[in-house]
């Protein structure tokens, strides 16, 4: 039976047929995430751990983290790998424990090439990588041969650890996109020099994998659709691409955007949901073997919208299920307004694995550390108190009342998220918003006596067992002679619409904050076409890697953003997203001044000293965004020791969201 509100997501499919034919409960892939939890044998518990809870939450199938077929495709010294019997049989834990909880998963094969952290990275030619500090040394032809049936090794072993499928890598620029795009492959032997012999290899991993597997066990292969890299391949090439492919025992195509070095942002929060469906249903016309849509697919609804409309026979939600692996479950019990949103932020998940730490998720602390971070049920009835509803407290009531605690949230403005609700109002982070709704509706379905317009004295709390207090900061205003002139507002502010700045604006501070509050100041309204267009994405069909000459953004203000540091601006934002909203400022015409002295604010402007020379910033308006204080007033009225302090009330640093729903989650775990 059909579901009445996700009838295309929920519904059933069969990849491939025969005896191996696998058939999956619902239309929703778990795509590959590499979460560090891969690479040392003794995290294989925890790994199957966190795959188990995706599988209990009725995800259709799982993708792991990428595994090397060789030890020169690992991704950084001693990472996963698939190459001998030994590690097939220490999979069976993973496979075993995904098939006991109800769920199909499958391995993704992934050989880095020129994007491994290592040096003894190969690719199909020697040339380096911008993204990594090792130049790879070409391959022979002969260690493209063998390494293709090295591919075809780890999909059999694969299959012997119990896996339901394998997934090939293809895309994001991997090795296998490496030898496809002219811009990595300059060969001239039978592995390239042409659009068919840079095929050659990608072909030559498919037909040998299903030798070995046979013609039934499902062989899922990413394609990358739309390459966004100067020298990447043309939309006829990628079509000739799949049909070799499907003709060579492809089951599924799951399909990529983008390489890790593309100048255009591919998943991050300020990219449209549902941005690249497009390109999907492109290729949806070509083969007749199912397509699965991937890239900022965030909700059921818009999953759904996917399915209904032709474009896709599947979607892949990777991070959706980081921030809540019942996901599938919530959708199917018609309580999809419960679903912990992924808001495409990249700074548990993406930022951890590439700074070498293991991933996690923002909004969901316990991701990857589903053994360690345990909400256990309470033994014994406590009331809990916390005040302030910003993202700390937020997370630390509602983990409290998932322990079985009587908790009681105060807040002493009218509405729950505290500064987080400010960053919602960001131009390219409206997804925040999705953030206050599930707690919102999290404190509705727990039962937590929530008190706004409540602002809690010693009094109040006086009779709970427990007290939290995530109080959180207030903006700083630092001692600028002329810091109370009229034309002086705080980022709050600004934000919250209190002031509506003029069209000529000083930005002071150019941390996090002030990066947001520029794009925020500049920033006028944008559909997707004119989102394309600023970045400079065009049709595959008409332009190699399908980039194109970018459109020049018209800024709503003139913006000058000043900080006292030298460094560059913005040099500290998130290690996979802060170049993206570098590159904004740059479109948005925002000046940028570092290493500046603050010398006053008059009806001039802002007045400054930069390597020695006086200058004056002439503005209307001059917004500060120069840090925060802590709020500890309560907490020292109780006395230290007395009450457990968390968020922004505890270390007042940027608004910084990840901290304070980890730091939430860990201390009402801990009582």
């Amino acid at each position: 039976m059909s579901h009445p509100t996700y009838p295309h997501l929920l519904e059933p499919i069969t990849l491939g047929a025969g005896p191996d034919a696998l058939t999956l409960r619902n239309r929703v892939v778990m795509g590959s995430m590499h979460t560090g939890l891969e690479d040392h044998p003794w995290d294989i518990d925890k790994l199957a751990a966190f795959f188990e809870e995706r599988a209990r939450g009725g995800v259709g199938l799982i993708i792991t983290g990428g595994y090397a077929p060789t030890k020169r495709g690992w991704l950084k010294p001693f990472a996963s790998e698939m190459t001998n019997r030994l590690h097939a049989m220490r999979h069976q834990r993973i496979t075993s424990t995904v098939h006991e909880a109800g769920g199909a998963i499958a391995l993704q094969v992934l050989h880095a090439g020129r994007y491994g952290y290592h040096p003894l990275s190969q690719s199909a030619s020697d040339k380096k990588s911008p993204i990594t500090p090792f130049k790879p040394s070409a391959m022979s032809s002969k260690d493209v041969d063998h390494t293709a049936t090295a591919f075809a090794k780890s999909v059999a072993l694969a299959r012997k650890a119990g896996y339901d499928a394998v997934e090939i890598m293809g895309s994001e620029g991997y090795l296998i996109n490496q030898f496809l795009a002219p811009r990595t492959n300059d060969r001239d032997d039978e592995w390239g020099g042409s659009a068919a012999r840079r095929m050659h290899f990608p072909v030559e991993v498919v037909r040998r994998s299903r030798e070995l597997v046979g013609d039934d066990f499902p062989i899922v292969y990413r394609i990358s659709l739309l390459d966004l890299v100067e020298g990447g391949q043309t939309w006829e090439e990628t079509a000739e691409l799949a049909l070799h492919l499907q003709a060579a025992g492809v089951t599924v195509f799951n399909t990529g955007i983008g390489w890790h070095e593309a100048r255009v942002p591919t998943i991050i929060t300020q990219v449209p949901r549902g941005a690249w469906r497009s390109y999907t249903a492109r290729l949806k016309q070509v083969v007749d073997v199912p397509v699965c849509a991937s890239n900022r697919i965030n909700t059921p609804e818009l999953a759904e919208e996917i399915l209904a409309a032709g474009e896709a026979d599947l979607v892949s939600m990777a991070r959706p299920l980081l921030a809540d692996p019942a996901f599938v479950a919530k959708a199917m019990d018609e309580r999809a307004d419960e679903i912990n949103t992924c808001i495409a932020c990249n700074q548990a998940c993406l930022d951890h694995v590439f700074s070498n730490d293991r991933a996690s998720c923002l909004v969901n602390p316990r991701a990857c550390h589903e053994t360690e971070l345990v909400l256990m049920p309470t033994l014994r009835k406590q009331t809990v108190a916390v005040v302030g509803a910003g993202p700390a407290g937020l997370a630390a009531a509602t983990s409290a009342a998932e322990r079985g605690f009587d908790v009681t949230l105060f807040e002493r403005s009218p509405v729950l998220g505290g500064q987080f609700r400010l960053a919602m109002a960001v131009p390219g982070k409206e997804d925040f918003a999705d953030t206050l709704r599930y707690f919102t509706r999290r404190l509705e379905v727990l039962g937590v006596d929530v008190r706004l317009g409540t602002a809690a004295s010693p009094d109040d709390l006086a009779g709970f067992d427990q007290v939290i207090v995530a109080t959180g900061v207030e903006p700083r205003m630092p001692p600028i002679p002329g810091i109370d002139h009229a034309s002086v507002a705080s980022y709050a502010d600004v934000l919250s619409g209190a002031v509506v700045p003029g069209e000529r604006v000083a930005v002071i501070g150019a941390g996090g904050i002030g990066v947001d509050v520029s794009v925020f100041l500049t920033h006028e309204e944008e559909d997707l076409d004119d989102w394309m267009a600023h970045w400079g994405v065009g049709d595959p069909a008409l332009t190699a890697g399908g980039l194109t000459e970018a459109k020049p953004r018209t800024p709503a203000r003139e913006v000058t953003l000043v900080q006292r540091k030298t460094t560059p601006i913005g040099i500290s934002l998130g290690k996979t997203s802060g170049w993206a909203h570098r590159a904004v400022l740059k479109q948005s015409k925002v000046t940028q001044v570092s290493g500046a002295t603050y010398e006053r604010i008059d009806d001039e402007g802002l007045h400054i000293t930069v390597d020695g020379s006086p200058r004056v910033i002439e503005c209307d308006t001059v917004v500060v965004c120069a840090g925060q204080d802590s709020v500890r007033e309560l907490y020292d009225a109780l006395g230290h020791g007395s009450a457990h302090l968390i968020g922004g009330a505890d270390v007042a640093a940027e608004l910084d969201a990840k901290r304070a729903i980890k730091q939430g989650t860990e201390v009402v775990a801990a009582l």
